[in-house]
């Protein structure tokens, strides 16, 4: 299964979206968004939580305990 900075960049290059853009929609600073990307932070639940809202899929498909992206 991918991790969860795989997860992050696959999901956000199939939206052709940028960095900040998603930052900004989750009240995030762009660099704290730039590290879960690289995988050297990992964000809290909340954060999770957020992404997984902004993204539209399961906290389970973001974390890679999933591959089935939608939620329910």
């Amino acid at each position: 299964m991918s991790s969860f900075s795989e997860r992050l960049r696959s999901l956000r290059g199939a939206r052709n979206i940028t960095q900040k853009q998603i930052a900004e929609s989750i009240g995030l600073s762009e660099s704290a968004y730039q590290h879960y990307e690289r995988g050297t932070r990992e964000p809290t639940l909340s954060n999770i939580n957020k992404l997984a809202d902004y993204f539209c899929v399961s906290a389970d498909y973001l974390l890679g305990r999933s591959d089935k992206s939608e939620r329910g």
